[in-house]
């Protein structure tokens, strides 16, 4: 499949760039993040965005950096801003060309110079380096560099104030300033020992982001720039800016970091090293020892359920076995009575702890039935324990038919959890279609590996279990004048809202689910919810389905659920299909798979958005660069290989066969 390409006519019109978002992140928590001309459109764009603390929060510290080129006492701000309704300064129509690997590059021209900016964010380090070219000059060229501080958290909007420090302190070769205590020093420093810094401190009022206002959250900010740096550049010459929480010792050290860092960096050739780059971003690291997994860029953190249905994904298509063990243990590490901690707590997110028996099936075929159970097996068995005593006085629980019911006042418990002034926009109150298929598989898997491993006590303890989950489960959900599961039964009956949830309930590696039964809700599935971008959340012959993306914050929350299409629930129609199909779906799934990388040329660039619009030409939405949908589609990818390997397999078989019989 091809790589990322740009068209560089169209990179000063606006309505082309602004729609193409970058990120880059530090594999800390931290991220580098804005439109490739430079414009930052969200309040969660920056170019140091990161944790100051151990907490899940992050904060901008470094909004953005103008840069100028003075000729002949003639000053061209190569800078985009929007200001109320109006860009100022326009250095938009300066840039010539925009390159993504392998860093960010922008290259502009102004009259006879040719400037060209390198943007990178360091791994490991709350560290960004610019590196500046003059590819070509014919007189006398200064630079200028003008930085606009925010040092907020990133959810919220920086406004002038008396408080900041608009102070500039010395270091070598630059200046560290820290607006507000409790935040760390951010130092600026110049690569170029002539580098002056003149203080300037200023505020500038009402920097726009579109983004915000689109989404129906206030969307004006100030910044304060508290000086700008000044040097001669030559041509040919190369001059680094450098922004860190920590300082530099030298110009030497900056450009030495620069290039070693640089010499590090893959290169994103096409969809598939972009999805694995994209991968990466998602894996942090925190002090104490901590691996977790970040749900989505820029505004989520960390998040339970995403993490086990995004971690096979993200590291076991890659090799990364280490990772995903890494955070698993984390995330045991926290377990309490059989629970796991936040939003990986089945009070919140009745299906969530479920779901890690999916993630260790999948890490099975790299460590072994054995492996699983020995160092997994324990937390394995607590879990099980901990949904048949139940949680939160009841609210989840395992009932006298062996099924889970899942309900409590005023949250939503599955994966559909959006909720606006204190009510779920999707109520699915009661037995849930995924809980009860993914609390069949867990318990299938547990009986599965204890006797394997000789676990004699919970095989006996638990042997009878499933054969009754099953029976409850086809009683209640199996809809059989309609052809499909329904998405929920409570106290009044079936919900027979045809959703993807029930499509997870086909695609475990324990369905209770007939052959017969998945091929009817396969074809309610393609009728219903399949398109080249994923699964619908909802038909759109239900009077509740949203076909277009909301303005209103609240309608956007009840779209996402009620129509909208989603990547993930596809890694479970493929392993459906494949398994009824087999090699006749493999084209399908190819042209299927293959569409996506439109979809990494636009919006967050090299990855994948949260979720599209429910109908053509369905739009990327929600958060820029989501951990399901990057990990679902490099899941797909195994799965197609997978098939690929059997069908090579079977060609020989026959080829060997009719070379016998010959």
């Amino acid at each position: 499949m091809p790589g990322l390409k740009f068209d560089k006519r169209e990179l000063g019109n606006l309505e082309y760039s602004l729609q193409r978002e970058m990120l880059a992140t530090d594999r800390r928590g931290g991220y580098m993040s804005t439109t490739i001309v430079g414009c930052n459109t969200r309040k969660y764009h920056g170019l140091i965005v990161a944790p100051i603390d151990s907490t899940d929060q992050t904060y901008v510290l470094l909004s953005s950096l103008d840069e100028t080129i003075v000729q002949h006492d003639q000053s061209f701000n190569l800078a985009l801003h929007r200001f109320r309704g109006v860009y100022e300064p326009r250095g938009h129509k300066y840039i010539t060309d925009f390159e993504y690997t392998p860093c960010p590059t922008i290259t502009y021209r102004v009259g006879g110079v040719i400037l060209k900016k390198e943007l990178l964010w360091i791994h490991k380090r709350t560290h960004l380096l610019i590196r500046y070219t003059l590819v070509d000059a014919h007189s006398k060229t200064t630079l200028r560099l003008r930085p606009f501080l925010a040092f907020r958290n990133k959810h919220s909007l920086s406004k002038a104030n008396m408080d900041a420090n608009v102070r500039s302190y010395p270091v070598v070769n630059g200046v560290k300033n820290r607006l507000y205590d409790g935040f760390p020093w951010l130092h600026m420093q110049i690569s170029k020992d002539s580098a002056k810094f003149i203080p300037a401190p200023d505020w500038y009022y009402d920097f726009e982001y579109q983004k915000e206002l689109e989404r129906g959250y206030e969307g004006y900010e100030d910044l304060l720039t508290t000086g700008y740096f000044e040097m001669d550049i030559e041509k040919g010459e190369s001059i680094i800016f450098s922004a860190s929480v920590d300082e530099m010792e030298s110009a030497e050290d900056i450009v030495n970091y620069f290039n070693a860092s640089i010499a590090r960096r893959t290169h994103k050739i096409d969809f598939r090293s972009c999805l694995h780059h994209s991968a990466r971003q998602f894996i942090i690291r925190r002090p104490g020892d901590r691996t977790e997994v970040v749900a989505g860029y820029p505004w989520y953190g960390v998040d339970g359920r995403s993490t086990f249905i995004s971690l096979p994904g993200l590291t076991l298509e890659q090799g990364y076995k280490e990772d995903c063990m890494a955070v698993l243990d984390t995330m045991v590490a926290d377990m309490h009575n059989g629970d796991f901690a936040g939003t990986a707590s089945a009070e919140v997110a009745a299906d969530a702890p479920l779901w890690f028996f999916w993630t260790l099936q999948q890490l099975e075929a790299h460590i072994g039935a054995k492996s699983i159970w020995e160092k997994y097996g324990a937390a394995m068995k607590s879990i099980l324990a901990a949904y048949r005593k139940g949680f939160f006085g009841g609210c989840v629980a395992l009932h006298s038919n062996g099924l889970i019911w899942a309900a409590r006042e005023g949250y939503a418990l599955t994966w559909m959890n959006s909720i606006m002034n204190g009510t779920p926009q999707t109520p699915r109150a009661g037995y849930t279609v995924e809980i009860n298929a993914l609390w069949y598989n867990a318990v299938c898997y547990a009986l599965e590996l204890a006797k394997k491993c000789g676990d004699k006590e919970f095989a006996a303890e638990w042997k009878a279990l499933p054969k009754q989950i099953k029976q409850s489960f086809i009683e209640c959900f199996y809809l059989s004048d309609e052809g499909y599961l329904a998405d929920y039964v409570d106290l009044r009956g079936a919900d027979k809202s045809i959703r993807c949830n029930q499509i997870i309930a086909c695609g475990l590696p324990y369905t209770m689910v007939s052959e017969e039964q998945i091929v009817n809700i396969l074809l309610v599935a393609r009728q219903h919810l399949l398109t080249p971008h994923g699964l619908r959340s909802l038909s759109p012959e239900d009077p509740r389905f949203e076909a277009t993306y909301k303005q209103n914050p609240l309608e956007q929350e009840a779209a996402s659920k009620n129509g909208a299409v989603w990547v993930w629930p596809l890694m479970f129609y493929f392993e459906c299909a494949f398994a009824l199909q087999g090699e006749k779906f493999l084209a399908k799934a190819k042209e299927m798979y293959e569409s996506y990388d439109d979809n990494i040329q636009t919006y967050c660039i090299g990855s994948v958005a949260e979720y599209y619009d429910a109908n053509p030409p369905f739009a990327p939405r929600g958060a820029v660069s989501q951990a399901w949908s990057v990990g679902a589609l490099l899941y797909i990818q195994q799965l197609i290989e997978k098939q690929e390997a059997k069908s090579v397999r079977a060609s020989k078989r026959t080829a060997k066969k009719e070379c016998k019989n010959k």
